[in-house]
């Protein structure tokens, strides 16, 4: 018998999806297991996440990602109606035949406008989620809600229709981020900087010298839920960015895991070095996140022992960032968000100019991708560095000027987006 690829896809994405969907609320329980935090609070703001990414990316923000672009820059807002087509019995992809980008001309795995909205909407859920690790104690609800809206419709299709979208100009130009060391680590970094930086005008004015320390208190159990959940979401976040289910899919699996798992050894080796203490349960969490964000933009283009190098490579370069942002007196970041995310994503788009392998590439469904320059891409790949540095850029100053300008706007529109709890350390 023979079986329709397209369906097998369809299938394997969706389940990718939910895994990737699982992120979301995987997030809640890592600030649950650092910080101590009101079991709660924490879980109340991943599941409005959850809830507004499919609402509003359902709403045009699909459309602005992943529509055809105008101009390379942004999705045609109305190349389908609200909510996938609205009331339309004839929309692409609901009843019958694919989105449009999952078609012969472009990517070619056949999934459907509804499969592919699923899993694009848990890729937008989890990356706000990331961004709100910044928020929990210092940001009202209120006031993340009616972020997220601008977010889901804005902040996060802007790098999605340049990067993802085969129209987008950054795509078009030959940029790369296999499965979101941009579109989602680092520009959530960047978007969390725009946050900070209100919180902080904010704190100032309220007379504080630095920002208030938020606390780190461990619950093991929790933490080691939330690396467990997060450890196997990313097995439908990396390889379910292949967008089929072929044998480069078990190879993602793969390159995923074992840069995880060589992040950890490097991080806790890399702070034992550092510190004389011997390596603990948040030691060993964050190598393991290091790693998957690392491995992220590039997990489709390498080899297993590139990744296995670049999960080394993670754990160290996690050990001195995350010393170098804790020095830092204007904002607080207890969960990492900048010297994981940020750092971790950045660094990984860069290295795809390095380690990639044009083979695991065409494999992954990126035949244009040279050679890296560890593998004799010569001047190729030296290009291919410049136009990802330039994505890099373009992206993060565009992410944190939009997610700062929206978080003025918002306070002006409810009094101030930091909670009560600042006040408390006001300098006498």
């Amino acid at each position: 018998m023979v079986v329709d690829a397209s369906l097998i896809n369809n299938l394997w994405i969706i389940i990718a999806a939910l895994l990737v969907f699982t992120m979301t609320i995987a997030v809640g329980f890592l600030e649950v297991g650092e910080l101590g935090d009101k079991f709660s609070r924490s879980i109340f703001k991943t599941i409005l996440i959850t809830g507004s990414a499919v609402f509003f990316m359902g709403l045009v923000g699909f459309n602005l990602a992943f529509a055809p672009t105008i101009g390379g820059l942004i999705g045609n807002p109305l190349y389908i109606g609200p909510f996938l087509g609205g009331f339309s019995t004839n929309t692409p992809g609901i009843l019958g035949g694919v989105w449009w980008s999952m078609a012969s001309g472009y990517f070619n795995t056949g999934l459907t406008t509804t499969t592919y909205f699923l899993f694009e909407a848990a890729f937008a859920s989890v990356t706000l989620a990331l961004v709100g690790v910044v928020a929990l104690r210092r940001v009202k609800m209120r006031a993340l809600l009616l972020y997220s809206a601008v977010y889901f419709i804005i902040i996060w299709a802007i790098p999605a229709a340049w990067i993802w979208n085969p129209t987008g100009w950054l795509y078009v130009m030959g940029m790369r981020d296999f499965a979101g060391g941009l579109v989602v680590h680092g520009a959530a970094g960047a978007a969390g900087l725009g946050i900070l930086l209100q919180i902080w005008l904010e704190e100032r004015s309220k007379g504080l010298k630095k920002s208030p320390h938020t606390a780190t208190k461990i619950s093991p159990g929790w933490l080691g839920l939330s690396i467990l959940l997060l450890w196997i979401g990313w097995f439908g976040f990396n390889p379910g960015s292949v967008l089929a289910f072929n044998d480069s899919t078990l190879t993602v699996v793969i390159t995923t895991f074992l840069a995880a798992a060589a992040s950890m050894f490097s991080a806790m080796l890399f702070s034992y070095v550092s510190t004389k203490k011997v390596p603990d349960l948040l030691t060993s969490v964050n190598g393991i996140l290091m790693g998957l964000i690392v491995i992220t933009p590039l997990a489709g283009f390498v080899s297993p022992a590139s990744a296995t190098v670049l999960g080394i490579l993670g754990g160290l370069l996690f050990t001195y960032a995350n010393d170098w942002f804790a020095k830092r007196k204007w904002f607080s970041d207890p969960v990492g968000l900048l010297p994981e995310h940020l750092t971790g994503g950045i660094f990984g788009v860069l290295m795809i100019a390095f380690f990639t392998q044009n083979a695991f590439a065409a494999a992954s469904g990126n035949a244009t991708l040279p050679n890296g320059i560890l593998f004799g891409g010569g001047s190729a790949a030296l290009t291919q560095l410049g136009i990802e540095a330039l994505g890099i850029i373009v992206v993060m100053a565009t992410v944190f000027v939009l997610s700062f300008v929206t978080c003025a706007v918002i306070a002006k529109l409810v009094g101030g987006i930091t909670t009560a709890d600042n006040k408390r350390q006001r300098v006498r």
